[in-house]
């Protein structure tokens, strides 16, 4: 199995358009310590040519041309892509919005829950996905599907939020329901090996742990640092609990929560550009090193 790290930041990419902390600055600057990402996506293959892609983020035009395993095949005909599926795992701008660069007429299968397929419905923008080529798959919680031949994934509840742009302040939990976000436990039939994909978490909770347990690969939810990262750095009104995403340091962050739970290879993807693991040479990036997590990078593929 291959899995490919299209793009390893958060909402609005790293640097961000509008942002003029330290390490946007290095990045603009193009220090070699702190590498601009895309916003967060991994694409996954079983053969190297049919690929299933995780979240459509706003820079998927530039993420395809990056990576030459999502070219058109040079002997292939005038129209065609080796991305066979998309599947997502909430309603976010920075999940869905790279949608729209999918509009040529060109097939595949778009997997959601009813909750996100229903928000894209009710953009007619989404329209653009012609439906004489695009289908669109609903997922259930808990339930098997496959996006490749060969692949299994499974959507499951992860504590979190709905996205910003459909948040009813009136509601409790701002409207919140468990289709809103997923996590993903990505299963290649033929080995039993399986890996986790879950790029938005509010909080870690015993059923989470139990069930990455033993797993190959984990994709995390590395947004923030800190809970109160942004508002410590006057770069925002919310912390990371009111944004549904849990720290990564503190007693109910991720590096404490997922201490003692057997992962191979722990990743930290959808880093916001305030957080410092974005700087190779920070104390943060340090930390999250010595407690065995990587980081992950735009470009970067692993085989299982």
């Amino acid at each position: 199995m291959h899995i490919l790290t299209l793009g390893a930041a958060a909402g609005g990419g790293f640097p961000q358009w509008n942002a003029n902390n330290a390490q946007c600055r290095r990045a603009r600057a193009s220090d070699p310590m702190v590498p601009p990402q895309t916003q967060s996506s991994v694409a996954i293959s079983l053969d190297g040519q049919q690929w299933c892609l995780f979240n459509a983020s706003p820079d998927l035009r530039q993420q395809i041309n990056d990576n030459p395993q999502l070219h058109p095949r040079a002997d292939g005909p005038l129209r065609q892509s080796p991305i066979r599926s998309v599947v997502l795992t909430n309603a976010d701008v920075d999940h869905v919005a790279g949608l729209l660069n999918l509009r040529e007429s060109q097939p595949f299968s778009l997997f959601a829950t009813a909750r996100v397929h229903t928000t894209l419905r009710a953009n007619s923008i989404f329209n653009v996905l012609n439906p004489d080529y695009v289908t669109r798959e609903q997922t259930q919680l808990e339930r098997e599907f496959a996006p490749l031949p060969g692949l299994t994934v499974t959507a499951f509840a992860v504590p979190g939020k709905v996205a910003l742009y459909l948040e009813d302040p009136a509601a409790e939990g701002f409207g919140t329901v468990a289709e809103d976000t997923v996590g993903l436990e990505v299963r290649e039939a033929a080995s039993g090996r399986r890996f986790y994909y879950i790029p938005g978490c509010a909080r870690v909770d015993d059923a989470l742990r139990a069930r990455i347990a033993g797993a190959a690969v984990l994709f995390f939810d590395g947004t923030l640092f800190t809970d109160d990262e942004m508002l410590a750095a006057g770069e925002g009104i919310k912390t990371g609990t009111r944004m549904g995403h849990i720290a990564m340091s503190g007693p109910e962050g991720s590096l404490a929560a997922l201490a003692d739970v057997a992962v191979e290879r722990k990743f930290y993807i959808h880093i916001n550009n305030t957080n410092p693991v974005l700087m190779r040479d920070s104390d943060a990036r340090r930390q999250v090193a010595t407690a065995g997590w990587e980081v992950a990078m735009d470009g970067m593929e692993i085989r299982l």
